[in-house]
């Protein structure tokens, strides 16, 4: 089963780093993602630009509406996610309890819905 592991944090947190902590938090990074790839459950894994980049979009009543970042009442931001093929819940949540930026942040894992009839 797929289940997608997103990765939450607060950007402030990251900001505050030495460069040499955030080098090293990076390295780590990759480094599991290597080693979650090396057992074959990696998907794929991506870590995501700032909010200040982000941009959220509705519709109502057949009109856009754009408005910069994510809702400003979040404590946390999305900071990057990671999806994984795993054999049960489990599994998953084992993944993602190695997540390096579960140490500072929250990894929320969720199993990917398959649309009937897709």
């Amino acid at each position: 089963m797929k289940y997608v592991c997103l990765v939450y944090g607060e950007e402030k947190d990251l900001y505050a780093m030495t460069p040499e902590r955030l080098a090293k938090l990076d390295a780590d990074s990759l480094a599991y993602d290597r080693s979650v790839e090396q057992r074959g459950r990696l998907i794929i894994a991506q870590a995501l630009q700032s909010v200040k980049t982000s941009k959220t979009v509705r519709r109502r009543k057949g009109k856009r509406l754009i408005t910069d970042g994510p809702f400003a009442e979040t404590k946390e931001q999305l900071l990057g996610f990671v999806m994984i093929e795993a054999g049960d819940l489990d599994e998953a949540l084992e993944v993602a309890a190695g997540i390096p930026l579960a140490e500072i942040g929250t990894i929320e894992v969720r199993a990917i819905y398959d649309v009937p009839g897709s």
